[in-house]
């Protein structure tokens, strides 16, 4: 495959064209597969909301104005495709989660602090965090992964800050209980 520069990659989406577009989607599908993992409770519900969000990148392409980086604008995007898969998928299970996805573009910050959980294997990590409840999962992601503070989270999600805050706490707090059962799990089968 031809490999691109970041504005040849723009202007050939503008452009529409297919060989281009796959490039874009294949130099870019594990960086934000990760993303789209960690927002819902399936690789199935991922993969979907990936290309749902690519599509949106394909669709709003000729809006990127080269004021920011593309990665960033990208994958801003596709949190916000995330935040509406989860705000679609609540409703049709009867627990309303309301995102408000414009705050979240005037807020979004690209830096990720995970701390403490750089030593999990990626794919344990994902398991951990999708066994958490929507809502906690979906503010612990924001804040811990995407950057946000808890006042911008309150800003995009209908929570306090105070709410936002017990979030992060709770998914904390049940992250370390799972990773203390993993632990003690690995032990006892370690010495067996």
């Amino acid at each position: 495959m031809m490999e691109y520069t970041e504005q040849e990659l723009i202007t050939g989406c503008v452009r529409g064209d297919r060989m281009v577009q796959e490039a874009l989607y294949k130099s870019y599908y594990s960086i934000f597969l990760k993303v789209c993992v960690r927002y819902s409770k399936s690789m199935e519900d991922a993969e979907q909301v990936l290309n749902d969000g690519f599509l949106k990148i394909f669709t709003k392409i000729s809006s990127f104005d080269n004021a920011g980086s593309f990665a960033g604008w990208m994958r801003r995007i596709m949190v916000n495709t995330c935040l509406d898969y989860l705000r679609s998928h609540e409703l049709k299970t009867g627990m309303q989660m309301h995102v408000n996805t414009d705050k979240l573009e005037d807020n979004f910050n690209h830096s990720a602090n995970n701390s403490g959980l750089e030593h999990l294997e990626f794919k344990e990590l994902v398991n951990l965090i999708q066994g958490l409840p929507a809502m906690t999962r979906t503010v612990f992601n924001l804040f811990v992964f995407d950057g946000m503070t808890h006042k911008q989270i309150a800003e995009v999600l209908p929570i306090s800050e105070g709410t936002s805050h017990w979030h992060v706490h709770q998914a904390r707090h049940m992250l370390q209980k799972k990773i203390k059962n993993l632990n003690a799990t690995a032990t006892v089968y370690a010495n067996k």
